[in-house]
């Protein structure tokens, strides 16, 4: 959580000085203005009560109050606060990976989403703050429900449109603001707007008498603040009145602050140019956050060219329709929900919805192809942090896709293409959603159907799920031989061989390996699945005893990562050759590779790689002579694994390291002090052990001492054991 900008005297002020709050609720970009006795009550009934849940009207305040409340309270919550936006998730089904994606979990197993938040939320004191959930209340409900049952220590502030209507629910309906309130917002906002105008002895009352037409709802204020960039006070009441009843809209039964919010965002775009109106409906389909190339592609066209959308575009910004929002993408802009509701009005008046909709999708499958593209680049960093940021946009993309049975195969063709973010970015439960949902129509078996099958095959693998995997793989692979199409062969060769590793056939998986890669050479297939299937050949090749041989692959590995700057398939090459390292005697060199694939495994959100490295690493630790850290690090691994999948695969091929790391351990410390330090590994969260683990742990002095007990093998055999690989594919990633 960023701080707050603006100190607030209360006992729970944000700002003051304290350890680093733990959550995602994000900064105030400015003054949050009024409330007190509003967050003063919210506040109190998180103490009594499990789910507050804030309602009213839309523009009413109910996002900014809740996130405002969020922030002073976060001392309460030793676990952090958790803001999810739901307002960008369409599909019902989506709503848990959601929830998962904004409390910042990465898990690569097949277990539901609601169970990964169930176990992740079970002992945890923590504030889930819910907000836009209307449009999914019956999922929300019951969502809540299940976590609230069986997390004992999580409290929940919804705010929506409407109650969740789950027992034990506190409901506390948000009412617009008294005057005194609204004419300070108002006042606060035109200041930003004009701080060079002074405002006059009559500016008061013609400001009271704004609020009173606009009835205190903040989004109203704002929007009518935004027009004194261009008017008087009096003029923005002038107008309004003249446009009141027209532009109200909406049932006639509709309650008239309803009315009044749809008078101020009609009323604001009545005063919109033509230019500015248009493009305003065509950002409307964008879900959540977009760049300016994506709206100049999009939005450009009849009535409005595509170099004249920045100029309309900042115009929008002045007049607080559109906002926007700076991050490690760059500068990036979004439609308050309300506003986007009424320019998808427009856009649906004008007959138009349909054929921006395509634009929209035919964008971002284009998007999708580049970034599958440069993926294998020195840019990786940057593909991964792009579709991050794009994610509820690919998601309404692929949807648009499946709304017409001659599109669906568009929907594969993404599907398919973002098989790098699926598996190299924490991504798999909502791949294999998309996965298998596109799979769903029924359409002939083009090249998009046949890579959906490959990835498919190999998302499952890395689940640990035999049975989907094989057959995905095997009607794969039929199709595509009777169809000719020697890319989809390949790939499903190599996937099967990954399911070989997995099922404990090192040698089935190393033929398999050597036909995909030759397969590959034959149809010049040069990216990041080939290099892994080099890194996957070294496995079985390891698996079999030959840890010369393994290393020297993965030294070539290495090599063609730093020639074209892939870094995701590098960590696992680096993996083989810090294990290689160690077994000769070189724990220096081992530590220095395993701290390059902790790195790696930061930046894309890798915890697979990361509990891999950590386990090696506690044994050179222990070979270095910490037994107390090496400890401490394998409890930090411990507290990774379940969010992977079943603890090192349950093989004792990367269960070697742990056993002899420590039976070294409690040899040297005995069972108490070995099972004290796993304790405070597992009390480390994942930032905080990568850094420890970066930063040397204890200090320890080091050495590279050829032929020293140092060596996994001290006390063992270097011959690998049989292996009972059911757990997720983690061969896929040495």
């Amino acid at each position: 959580m960023r701080r707050l900008q603006h100190p607030s005297t209360g006992p729970d002020d944000p700002d003051s000085p304290r350890s680093a709050p733990v959550g995602n609720v994000p900064a105030e970009l400015n003054r949050f203005v009024g409330r007190a006795t509003e967050l003063a009550a919210l506040g109190g009934l998180l103490e009594e009560s499990r789910l507050v849940t804030v309602v009213g009207v839309a523009g009413v305040g109910k996002t900014r109050c809740a996130g405002r409340v969020a922030a002073l309270t976060e001392k309460r919550y030793c676990d952090g606060v958790w803001l999810a936006e739901l307002s960008p998730v369409r599909e019902a089904g989506l709503l848990e990976h959601a929830v998962v994606e904004a409390l910042g979990l990465t898990d690569h197993t097949g277990r539901p989403p609601r169970t990964v938040l169930v176990e992740h939320l079970r002992e945890r004191r923590a504030l889930l703050v819910l907000d836009g959930f209307e449009h999914l209340v019956e999922g929300c409900a019951d969502l809540v429900r299940e976590l609230l049952r069986w997390a004992p220590g999580l409290q929940v502030l919804a705010a929506g449109r409407r109650p969740l209507l789950v027992d034990g629910e506190v409901t506390f309906t948000l009412a617009p603001m008294c005057d005194e309130d609204a004419v300070e917002l108002f006042a606060e906002r035109a200041r930003s707007v004009r701080p060079d105008r002074e405002p006059t002895a009559g500016d008061r009352a013609t400001t009271l008498e704004l609020c009173h037409r606009l009835d205190g709802i903040p989004l109203a204020l704002e929007l009518a603040a935004g027009r004194l960039r261009a008017l008087s006070v009096d003029q923005v009441l002038l107008r309004l009145d003249d446009r009141f009843w027209l532009l109200t809209g909406g049932s006639r039964g509709a309650p008239p602050r309803h009315r009044a919010l749809r008078t101020a965002i009609g009323w604001s775009h009545e005063l919109c140019t033509p230019e500015q109106r248009l493009l305003w409906a065509r950002l409307s389909v964008f879900a959540g956050q977009f760049d300016l190339e994506a709206a100049e592609y999009i939005c450009g066209g009849a009535g409005l060219p595509a170099d004249a959308v920045l100029d309309v575009l900042e115009e929008l910004l002045a007049q607080s329709v559109v906002e926007r929002e700076d991050g490690v993408t760059g500068t990036r802009y979004r439609l308050l929900e309300s506003v986007r509701e009424y320019g998808a009005e427009w856009l649906a008046a004008a007959g138009d919805t349909r054929r921006m909709r395509r634009r929209h999708r035919d964008w971002f499958l284009g998007l999708a192809t580049w970034c599958e593209l440069d993926w294998f680049s020195p840019r990786q960093a940057e593909v991964a942090a792009r579709i991050d940021a794009e994610l509820p946009n690919l998601r309404r993309a692929m949807e648009c896709s499946m709304e017409s049975p001659d599109e669906v195969h568009l929907a594969h063709h993404l599907a398919g293409s973002l098989w790098f973010y699926w598996a190299g970015c924490g991504r798999l439960s909502e791949g294999r959603y998309w996965l298998e949902h596109v799979l769903e129509e029924p359409t002939p078996y083009d090249a998009s159907r046949l890579k959906v099958l490959w990835v498919l095959g190999y998302v499952a693998v890395l689940q640990g799920d035999a049975v989907g995997a094989i057959s995905a793989l095997q009607e794969c692979r039929e199709e595509a031989e009777r169809s000719g199409d020697a890319t989809a062969t390949a790939y499903a060769v190599h996937r099967t061989g990954c399911l070989a590793i997995v099922t404990d056939d090192p040698a089935r998986a190393e033929e398999l390996l050597r036909e995909a890669l030759g397969r590959y050479r034959e149809i010049g297939e040069l990216n990041s699945n080939v290099v892994m299937a080099q890194v996957e050949l070294a496995m079985a090749v390891a698996f079999q005893g030959d840890l010369d041989a393994a290393a020297d692959i993965c030294e070539e590995v290495r090599e063609l990562c730093e020639d074209h700057g892939e870094r995701w398939a590098l960590a696992y090459a680096l993996y083989v050759l810090a294990y290689a390292a160690l077994r000769r005697g070189l724990p220096e060199r081992a530590r220095r590779m395993l701290g390059e694939c902790l790195s790696i495994g930061r930046t894309f959100d890798d915890l697979l790689v990361t509990a891999l490295s950590l386990e090696l690493l506690a044994l050179v630790t222990a070979v270095e002579g910490d037994a107390g850290e090496a400890a401490v690090l394998q409890g930090a691994a411990e507290r990774i694994w379940p969010s992977v999948g079943l603890p090192l695969f349950g093989s004792v091929y990367f269960g070697r390291p742990r056993v002899e790391c420590e039976e070294q351990v409690r040899r040297e410390l005995g069972d108490a002090a070995y099972e004290a330090g796993l304790r405070a590994g597992r009390r480390l969260d994942r930032a905080a052990v990568v850094e420890r683990a970066l930063g040397g742990g204890g200090g320890r002095e080091r050495r590279d001492t050829p032929g020293a007990e140092s060596g996994p093998s001290a006390g063992g055999t270097r011959r690998p054991a049989a292996s009972r690989m059911t757990g997720r594919g983690g061969p896929e990633r040495w």
